[in-house]
């Protein structure tokens, strides 16, 4: 059953199962939040250029945990979309790096600005004291993914 609040009723299940569920569903309409039309991976291996690059493309493909030939299908795509560029290595001539191109940055620092105000929307709407159990819930949350 909802409460007054308007909340869908609780999902059946114990803790570990509601949480999952809520998480996934957070995580979906986050997802939708993006300032274009990549698929889920490509905005990732993209993210992760922006956020820890340059990477050679098997240290991407290793850090995205899939397989050589895929990253470099994905590095194809983001190059073809103008996000990334190849350079050269600064020491070893025959390897590349994958860098973000000014375009790629763009996009990152855009679709995390949507998806923050999506979220800082839904948050105006609680209570003080709703918020203050969710940010004592972020810091749980992050705790338990970082063991």
């Amino acid at each position: 059953m909802g409460n007054e609040r308007g909340c869908a009723p609780r999902p059946p299940g114990g803790l570990a199962s509601r949480l999952r569920m809520t998480l996934l569903r957070t995580s979906r309409k986050l997802r939708a939040e993006q300032a274009g039309q990549l698929s889920e991976t490509h905005r990732s291996v993209l993210a992760s250029v922006v956020t820890n690059g340059p990477f050679t493309p098997s240290e991407l493909a290793a850090r995205e945990h899939v397989q050589p030939p895929s990253m470099t299908r994905t590095i194809r795509g983001l190059e073809e979309a103008g996000l990334l560029a190849r350079t050269t290595h600064p020491t070893d001539r025959r390897q590349v790096l994958v860098t973000a191109t000014e375009a790629g940055n763009v996009y990152i620092k855009e679709t995390r600005r949507r998806r923050d105000e999506w979220l800082a929307r839904r948050l105006k709407s609680l209570t003080p004291a709703e918020r203050q159990t969710l940010s004592d819930a972020e810091e749980i949350l992050r705790r338990i993914t970082t063991q």
